[in-house]
């Protein structure tokens, strides 16, 4: 390649990647290995990095090398939220969109036989998420530089993209269309006009002018002003000060909801349904299930009603064969995967629980569906409301990388050896904890002793268990011994749970005792000790894959060390300690990357120090936020004020939920002191 090749190749990147650090250790041959495998076509790769080991700039790199629309899959809304912070830092310039389920709280429609319970569906949506959910599937069909970081949610059906993309509006300066006209092009397009209040997903009509507030964002309206037939001038401007944030030649207004029905459609649906419901109706009465079918006939016909009345229905999505699918049964659902192009990269995090996260929702929504159907609560067609099964989602997978510290069997049958590119080495030279096993006989007297050095040291302590019970039973056994230690249990809600990790590293108490330390979010330089009871014990918690991500959390401290206590066993008249195929596995692994670690750092001078991290980071792994837009308050009418202190409330919401707290905290302090000056305290 020639100077001039390679400038003209770097004036048409997408992607630009901004960041203070250069690859180091292990990632510069990571890097390039996973880009060779892509560019050559390589299905299934696996990245397979330990903890601190850099795997989030890893791919950050790839995805600035390949230049193409990345997704990238986390099991929780959390981590997801954690990685779309990590993302906009390192691509400030470009597209990067957060994916989760819009639900705070869902409650699936459901029937118990044996208890003769019916539940119907219950759910409360969350407008914050709602939003960037919106911005995600705006920027896939507007852009090319797009990342989405999403959780398993994004398998679920999401309308059709056809209809989405049709029915979408494209408004240009100097057009001819007649207000009216837009007007009722919107609400088919499910925008409704505003009234009090003036929300993402509706319009305001003054005289000539027409603000369309899209569902992508609550910070900026689109303005068009008319001059007779004419639209004349097109701007962006801010939702709450008024002020004009861009000029605009012209601009496209997507649909309000993923799902949109129009007119037509739903004549059509209804009979689809109809037809269904004749069918069906007939099919229990052969059975001899009187009872279900007239339960059928009153639900369905009720539904039917509701169509013709309002176009729409509680429970719409359960008649989505006749919606989107045009009658087909057991067509695959529209997901966010079809919004991308064919060529789209997809990097699955922590792919041991991912990958099977999504192998497992298809047959649990099934389950729940047949019940319904069986007993004359829903149709069959319904069972075509559901998430991608795994052969289909398989299907999406052209270009997958696997990212975990313990990939799981599926990713190594599908991932050839020469495919697999190792991060052991860490840029800061952090090595390993060394794991030592010892006897489960007399084991409380030798954690009391480790805790004693340990807090000398000024440094933290956990211990795993296997049960609720004998935590409750050590954390106690503790208190007694003047230890100050908390116990970390299923029942402790996100916040408090938050709280007592920072409590742990703020050193007001020294050791924490849990059953599962494993989660997302427990990361602690402060800890340099780890004990694991009961590591003979076979089961999850103690697989080969737990035992490694146990011993790896206290692998971010130069002291760190770790104690598995086994059972001894007698054999040939000897007395040995219990060592399980997980336990030599895990042995042997960090073994392994010990000696890989300590040869790097003795080739390039590197002394290991413990990771400096404060401790505001706690949240979501140190990330910051999710980008959002700062604003004048001085610039805010008076008038707005309370629907601008709704939306922050919004953003708080979300904020907790994604546990960044400190930002919760702030955005609160923010809504007292915008209460207390306006004299709203107590109002809203």
């Amino acid at each position: 390649m020639t100077k001039d090749d390679n400038c003209k190749g770097e004036t048409e990147k997408l992607f630009k990647l901004v960041s203070p650090f250069e690859p180091a250790g292990d990632q510069p041959q990571a890097i390039e290995q996973l880009t060779r495998g892509l560019n050559k076509g390589v299905k299934d790769q696996i990245l397979l990095g330990v903890t601190g080991s850099g795997k989030t700039f890893t791919m950050a790199q790839v995805i600035n090398k390949i230049q193409k629309p990345t997704l990238i899959l986390a099991h929780n809304k959390t981590l997801a939220a954690q990685l779309c912070s990590e993302f906009q830092e390192f691509f400030p310039e470009n597209a990067v969109s957060y994916f989760v389920s819009y639900y705070d709280y869902y409650q699936p429609e459901a029937y118990l036989p044996v208890s003769d319970t019916y539940i119907a569906k219950d759910a409360s949506i969350n407008d914050e998420i709602n939003k960037y959910r919106h911005t995600a599937t705006m920027n896939l069909l507007t852009r090319k530089d797009v990342i989405i970081i999403a959780s398993v949610s994004c398998i679920y059906g999401l309308g059709s993209v056809q209809d989405y993309k049709a029915l979408a509006i494209t408004l240009k300066v100097g057009e001819m269309m007649k207000r009216d006209t837009l007007l009722r092009r919107l609400t088919d397009i499910q925008y409704t006009r505003s009234g009090n209040d003036f929300k993402p997903g509706m319009f305001h009509v003054l005289g000539d002018v027409v603000e369309i507030f899209p569902p992508s964002s609550d910070d900026y309206v689109y303005r068009l002003e008319f001059f007779g037939d004419e639209i004349e001038n097109i701007v962006e401007a801010d939702s709450f000060t008024g002020e004009v944030r861009a000029e605009l030649s012209e601009t496209t207004i997507f649909p309000a909801k993923h799902s949109v029905t129009t007119e037509e459609k739903v004549k059509g649906a209804i009979e689809g349904i109809q037809a269904e419901l004749f069918e069906r109706h007939a099919q229990l009465l052969e059975i001899g299930k009187a009872l279900e079918a007239e339960r059928l006939k009153t639900r369905t016909e009720y539904d039917i009603d509701m169509l013709r009345e309002t176009g729409y229905v509680t429970g719409i999505e359960n008649y989505v064969r006749y919606f989107d699918y045009n009658g087909e049964e057991g067509r695959r659902p529209t997901t966010l995967m079809d919004y991308f192009s064919d060529d789209f990269l997809l990097f699955i995090d922590e792919s041991h629980i991912t990958v099977p996260q999504i192998g497992g929702m298809h047959g649990g929504n099934y389950s729940r569906k047949k019940t319904l159907v069986e007993h004359g609560f829903r149709m069959p067609s319904s069972f075509d409301n559901r998430p991608l099964n795994f052969p289909e989602f398989e299907k999406f997978m052209n270009r997958a990388v696997y990212v975990s510290a313990t990939p799981s069997k599926y990713e190594y049958a599908h991932t050839l050896q020469e495919n697999i590119a190792e991060q052991i080495v860490r840029p800061t030279g952090l090595i390993d904890p060394e794991v030592k096993v010892k006897s489960s006989n007399g084991q409380i007297d030798d954690i009391k002793k480790e805790i004693s050095e340990t807090i000398s040291r000024g440094e933290r302590v956990l211990i795993t268990t296997l049960t609720k019970k004998s935590a409750e039973r050590l954390t106690e056994y503790l208190v007694e011994g003047g230890i100050k230690v908390r116990y970390l249990h299923s029942d402790i809600d996100t916040m408090e749970r938050i709280e007592i990790l920072r409590d742990l590293r703020l050193g007001k108490f020294d050791v924490l005792v849990g059953i599962n330390l494993l989660r997302e979010g427990l990361d602690l330089p402060e800890v340099s000790f780890i004990a694991i009871l009961d590591a003979d014990k076979q089961g999850f918690l103690r697989s080969t894959s737990a035992l490694i991500q146990t011993i790896g959390r206290c692998a971010r401290n130069v002291s760190g060390h770790v104690t598995m206590y086994s059972s001894e066993v007698e054999e040939d008249g000897k007395t040995h300690l219990k060592i399980t195929p997980a336990m030599r596995e895990a042995l042997d692994e960090t073994d392994r990357r010990r000696m890989i670690q300590v040869a790097h750092n003795t080739k390039h001078n590197i002394t290991p120090e413990t990771i400096k991290k404060a401790v505001r980071d706690i949240t979501i792994g140190g990330a910051t936020k999710l980008r959002t837009k700062k604003r004048d308050k001085q610039k805010i009418p008076k008038e707005e004020i309370a629907r601008y202190i709704t939306s922050l409330e919004a953003e708080m919401d979300i904020a907790s939920l994604n546990m960044q707290f400190e930002k919760a905290a702030d955005l609160r302090d923010e809504i007292d002191t915008l209460k207390q000056e306006n004299g709203m305290l107590g109002v809203l």
